[in-house]
């Protein structure tokens, strides 16, 4: 992913200490890639560490394809991070670094992270890198409480990240169960009468043009929308000329949007979630903040696997494109403007 406020770094605990900032969890088990731009911390893939009983070909093919989605950050210098045991660290570091190489994308450093301390796999000197390792950074250092300040968030693991977009249960969940119902009947009444399709068409898309700019009024205010105004958001938003309008809106770094798109996600009926999660994952993708994107992404896919913008934003955050090389001219992913 793509940090959108980078950050200088000196030392390897000090971008040890950024990579959960710019990844928005804690990883474990895992292995990070981060990309350079001279002193500054650009952004950071992450993927799980390989199987244990992960054949040679599955973890070359792997390796490959997070060091071909390095090399389109068109960045030359990286530094892979392993988070985790000896065992199951040191063959994917390195295969990881030597599939980098072969892109020309120079390694600054290979580092293991496990335990509170960190080693380095390329310094072969005692005086700096001890046997035992060296102590990361605390919780409080200048490092974390600068991203802190800039409104970057590290979460204690990637579950806790997916959390952030489930459904709502309980009295809530019930109340949007009875909100939805009234959403469908007010949808349905919208097409009675004898007139022509394109008058319904016309009707459905201010409806849901109107729907959609209250709620960013509201959110862009500190506002929350109340059920029946969030299930009738969510039904509206299954019309695809409704769904683009809310894309053509998006702005990168407005955080309002990223709290107005996660609470209508995670208070919408299953029926209306693909929409909402891919505004969601667009948004934040937009924002620089790709495994959010990531999870919202594959909260589309598991509700409905053949949404179309779920699958070429999940195409796009694979490929680990970078929203400066797809929103030229404001276009969204592989889907063309529509005239108005």
């Amino acid at each position: 992913m793509t940090s959108d406020c980078s950050l200088v770094i000196r030392t390897p605990a000090e971008l040890i200490a950024m990579v959960p900032f710019v990844m928005g969890y804690h990883p474990s088990d895992s292995l990070a890639i981060v990309g350079l731009r001279g002193d500054r911390l650009e952004f950071a893939v992450c993927h799980d560490l390989p199987p244990p009983r992960a054949t040679d070909a599955t973890a070359q093919e792997l390796a490959a394809g997070v060091a071909d989605a390095v090399a389109r950050q068109r960045v030359r210098g990286a530094v892979v991070v392993g988070y985790g045991p000896l065992k199951r660290v040191t063959p994917a570091a390195l295969r990881c670094a030597e599939a980098l190489r072969r892109r020309e994308v120079t390694v600054l450093d290979v580092l293991r992270v496990a335990g509170g301390h960190w080693w380095s796999y390329l310094c072969g000197s005692a005086d700096c890198c001890p046997a035992e390792g060296r102590p990361c950074l605390p919780g409080d250092s200048v490092i974390a409480a600068e991203a802190t300040f800039r409104g970057q968030v590290a979460l204690p693991s990637r579950a806790e990240l997916t959390a952030q977009v489930a459904a709502v249960g309980g009295a809530e969940r019930a109340e949007m169960v009875r909100a939805t119902e009234r959403a469908r009947r007010r949808f349905g009444g919208l097409l009675t009468g004898d007139q022509p399709a394109r008058h319904y068409e016309r009707l459905v898309r201010q409806q849901g043009q109107d729907a959609v700019r209250a709620a960013e009024r509201c959110y862009r205010s500190g506002g929350r929308l109340g059920p029946d105004e969030i299930a009738w958001l969510g039904v509206l938003l299954t019309d695809r000329a409704v769904e683009d309008f809310a894309l053509d809106r998006v702005v990168p770094r407005e955080e309002w949007r990223i709290r107005l798109w996660t609470d209508v996600l995670r208070r919408v009926e299953p029926p209306y979630v693909a929409p909402v999660a891919c505004l969601l994952g667009y948004t934040a993708w937009c924002a620089g903040r790709g495994a959010l994107a990531r999870v919202a992404v594959d909260r589309a896919l598991a509700v409905e696997p053949a949404h179309q913008l779920a699958g070429l934003l999940h195409e796009v955050l694979g490929f680990g494109l970078p929203p400066h090389l797809v929103l030229r001219g404001r276009q969204r992913p592989g889907r063309g403007r529509r005239r108005r």
